[in-house]
């Protein structure tokens, strides 16, 4: 019985965090001249906000050339990405698994680390003596972005389309036809 209250509380607070994040501030195109935002840098980055406004909230989630993206500041560092996960929205928690942070879908429970993009799972190797679950890659799913921090501002560096990725089906999905084009 204690277990079932703890899951319950669990989903819970999940649920909160999600609609905090859901409702949350949005931000400006970072392209858009037209809002004030600002521009692609001389040396290519995008500026993105300053740093101490982005540790404060944790996360932002601007837009490059009306592609969105999220990025998050956890412990102590920056970690930039698609804000679509590879299958549909990435509203999340951040999870530590396997010594990873990484973000959890909270309608798919996909596993994606932060600092590498990749998508997590457990499985076993029914090949040995007595098999248990272990954590594993799928492989790069997720579109992430190289975080840059210059004098108090934070910067990242523009996506290279010449490598695709499961995470920008949706991304790009998104753009075309904004939240209506896609359903959970």
């Amino acid at each position: 019985m204690l277990d079932l209250i703890i899951l319950s509380l669990h989903f819970f607070i999940c649920f909160l965090i999600f609609i905090a994040i859901w409702y949350g501030p949005k931000d400006v195109d970072s392209h858009s001249s037209s809002t004030g935002g600002a521009e692609t840098q001389p040396d290519g980055l995008i500026f993105i906000g300053k740093e101490d406004d982005i540790k404060k909230s944790q996360r932002i989630t601007p837009k490059i050339d009306g592609r969105e993206i999220v990025v998050f500041y956890h412990e102590g560092k920056f970690h930039a990405l698609d804000s679509r996960c590879y299958r549909k929205i990435l509203a999340c928690v951040i999870s530590d698994i396997d010594g990873q942070a990484c973000i959890v879908c909270p309608w798919h429970k996909f596993k994606i680390a932060l600092e590498t993009g990749e998508g997590l799972y457990k499985g076993i190797n029914p090949q040995e003596p007595s098999p248990t679950p272990k954590w594993q890659s799928k492989g790069v799913k997720q579109r992430i972005y190289k975080v840059t921090i210059d004098s108090g501002n934070v910067y990242v560096s523009p996506p290279d389309f010449s490598v695709s990725f499961d995470s920008d089906y949706y991304a790009e999905k998104y753009k075309q036809g904004g939240e209506l084009a896609i359903g959970k």
